[in-house]
């Protein structure tokens, strides 16, 4: 069976029904709608109910999903789920979606660490499975990260929104085929955005959570703006360098929605026209690994994809991790 066969199959997402303005933020911090629109381009951000969990939102994404492909929750071989926020520190989230879906006792990981890059990553991964041995592959992206953040941090709050996304992959007649991928990773700029307390080298302690320190994010914003811009821009070109195309050639590109200045940066760096780019920021904010799945779900929803176009996906996370993917619909 040749890799032309092979794509995903079926898309899905969710964001949870509360909406919190600009304006509710400054309830809780110094700060302004104007402040904020200004500096990130978001508006509006959705938060999870209190008795919602990440495998919550996954299940209605991955549902979703499922019902778009024609695929059962017993036909899958195989769960990925990327996210930072998972339902438990053990097992991992895929553990609790599996049993949520009546899958069958199937393989089922977490890739976590990768921030905002983590679900392409994961699609790559699971589109390697499905060419490896012709499996039918569900890959979610989710994020619960209202819940695990500082909400006293005006650098960090206002930025994030829950949300999950979903895929699944498998053998078809006419997929939307993965033409091309790329990832990298510099561990040398891991500290520009990071959250380092809960491991080995900052042990959870009575004392950190005094001083509130297990909910900080290390956020140098300069150089994580910088770094963004130069590696989905790269990661951009080298998949259309792979497949043998231009940019000229793409009619749509999904890029990680962490800020709508390096969106357009990123878009003026790859001469992008601003209909040839998606942008959901304002209504949704940074959701990290949901953000581009989610933002795949709502381009096709909203007819942005015919059959037939090129679509590119970029994102970064923390790591430092970038990666980009092409998908011929």
């Amino acid at each position: 069976m040749t890799r032309s066969r092979f794509g995903i199959l079926g898309f899905g997402g969710y964001a949870p029904e509360r909406v919190m303005t600009n304006d509710e933020w400054a309830e809780y911090v110094d700060t302004s709608d104007e402040w904020i629109t200004a500096r990130t381009g978001i508006k509006r951000r959705r938060v999870a109910d209190d008795r919602e969990t990440t495998v919550d939102l996954a299940a209605v994404a991955a549902e979703k999903a499922l019902a778009d492909a024609g695929v059962s929750a017993a036909e899958l071989d195989e769960i990925v789920i990327a996210t930072d926020t998972p339902e438990a520190y053990a097992p991992d989230t895929a553990a609790f979606l599996q049993h949520r879906l009546g899958a069958g006792e199937v393989t089922g990981y977490d890739l976590g660490g990768s921030g905002c890059a983590g679900f392409v990553l994961a699609l790559d991964v699971g589109m390697s499975r499905v060419v490896q041995r012709s499996r039918r592959i569900l890959v979610v992206g989710v994020e619960l990260i209202t819940r695990m953040m500082d909400w006293s941090d005006r650098a960090t709050c206002v930025l994030f929104g829950d949300a999950a996304g979903a895929v699944v992959l498998g053998p078809a007649e006419a997929p939307v085929e993965l033409l091309a991928s790329t990832a990298g990773t510099d561990g040398s700029q891991a500290d520009i955005l990071a959250r380092f307390a809960g491991g080995t080298r900052k042990p959870f302690s009575l004392e950190m959570a005094e001083r509130r320190e297990h909910l900080e994010i290390a956020f140098n914003g300069r150089e994580v703006f910088r770094q963004a811009v130069k590696r989905m821009s790269e990661a951009s070109r080298d998949v259309l360098e792979q497949a043998g195309k231009r940019i000229e050639d793409v009619a749509l590109v999904i890029p990680h929605q962490a800020n709508r200045r390096i969106i357009d940066s990123v878009r003026k760096s790859l001469r992008l026209g601003e209909e040839q780019i998606y942008v959901n920021i304002e209504d949704y904010g940074n959701t990290g690994s949901a953000s581009v799945p989610l933002a795949l779900f709502q381009a096709r929803e909203e007819g942005r994809i015919e059959p037939g176009d090129l679509v590119l996906l970029t994102a970064f996370g923390a790591g430092f991790h970038w990666a980009a993917a092409l998908l011929q619909f």
